[in-house]
């Protein structure tokens, strides 16, 4: 098989990086080593950013998302035992964020890229990357007991912190850039209403807590735990009993509960690879960045890296310019590191560190309070949290 553009991964950072590049006469394949159910399976974020949801709409695919997607103006912030609203709206001069799951923006784009004729290769297993420090890349892979090869002019790296991709690139070549947390965030899904109508940060004693939502009617929420805690060892009774105590009693009284759907325990990390790019090989998303999911920042930083990659291969093709694939690396990293900052700050400031004592959680409750006390503050908060422009 010959192609323009091999992308590796079929997640959303490949499949909207496919609907662009089609969009725009761009020939290019996409191989994914799970099944379409499998990735349609993966409970992910669910907040957007403007420039997620505009790359949606330049994509053609946004019609469900503003349909169904709920406008979030502001969040809540609990300590003490009380909960303060970040006025995003109001402090960011109108902007906003949308609550819109990562798997109903996936389904968008699987189900368009299905509609158009294009080849997707599910389940495609050992796939090796080749020659992408010359011009002539070649993707190879196993399906239905026989090896395939796709020649390439570029392959995208769109598989994952795990993938192939970033594992091939010679190590003296790239530069990873780590952090790991000593806690995890215990998630659970329910078909039961949200709490409250946006999302609640809570600093409690007991550990981090988030009330968030993917609709009226579906509900998701966190809590911090140790890493060595296991999914079996909490049932849905323990977990709603451990999320009321970290809660206020204006949002105990209005937890609804029910059956968990989906439970999972996810560590937390910072993570960043410089540069992005290997000659003709570049990276997307989770396959060059982790951000801790505290900030919302992962998928909206992916789709930058989409924008990003996809104007810079648009332009090599129609303008026969290597100028914006030059820089592609360089403009996402400087937006990249501000948003790891600011979900490690945020991080630091929701969690509690045991290693910190009782006086670390003094300091958070005195910055708590000078947060939502000062507008500067706040609104240096509301920024970030919105997003940064491009």
């Amino acid at each position: 098989m010959r192609v323009q553009v091999a992308i590796v991964g079929g997640g959303p950072s490949g499949q909207l990086l496919g609907r662009l590049l089609q969009q725009a006469g761009i020939d290019a394949v996409i191989l994914e080593r799970q099944s379409g159910d499998y990735v349609l399976g993966r409970i992910r974020a669910g907040v957007l950013e403007q420039v997620c949801i505009d790359l949606m709409d330049e994509a053609g695919v946004g019609e469900r998302m503003h349909r169904e997607g709920l406008i979030h103006g502001g969040f809540d912030m609990l300590f003490n035992g009380e909960r303060h609203r970040i006025d995003m709206e109001q402090l960011t001069g109108g902007k906003h964020v949308m609550v819109y799951g990562q798997t109903e923006l996936t389904r968008d784009l699987m189900d368009a890229r299905r509609a158009a004729g294009l080849t997707t290769i599910y389940q495609a297993g050992n796939v090796t990357v080749h020659d992408f420090d010359t011009a002539k890349p070649r993707v190879r892979y196993e399906k239905d007991g026989q090896t395939h090869e796709i020649e390439c002019d570029f392959i995208a790296g769109c598989d994952g912190f795990h993938g192939i991709c970033r594992a091939s690139i010679p190590r003296r070549a790239i530069h990873e850039y780590e952090k790991t947390y000593p806690f995890g965030w215990l998630g659970v899904l329910s078909e039961t209403p949200p709490v409250h109508e946006e999302l609640i940060y809570a600093n409690s004693p007991r550990g981090f807590a988030l009330c968030s939502q993917r609709s009226h009617s579906r509900s998701r929420y966190y809590l911090q735990v140790p890493l060595t805690d296991k999914v079996e060892d909490w049932s849905d009774e323990t977990f709603w009993q451990e999320l009321r105590l970290r809660l206020d009693p204006d949002a105990r009284e209005k937890l609804v509960t029910g059956p968990s759907i989906e439970k999972s325990i996810a560590p937390l990390r910072s993570f960043v690879t410089e540069p992005m790019h290997f000659g003709r090989m570049f990276l997307a998303g989770d396959a060059a960045h982790i951000v801790p999911p505290t900030g919302a920042k992962g998928l909206n930083l992916a789709a930058t890296d989409v924008k990003y990659l996809s104007g810079a291969l648009i332009e090599f093709y129609q303008d026969r310019s290597e100028a914006a694939i030059g820089h592609y690396s360089e403009r996402c990293l400087r937006r990249i590191w501000r948003a790891e900052r600011f979900s490690w700050w945020f991080t630091s400031l929701m969690h509690r560190f045991p290693e910190n004592g009782e006086i670390g959680q003094k300091f958070q409750e005195a910055e708590l309070d000078y947060l939502v006390n000062s507008r500067a503050a706040s609104t240096s908060l509301a920024e970030n949290y919105v997003g940064l422009p491009l």
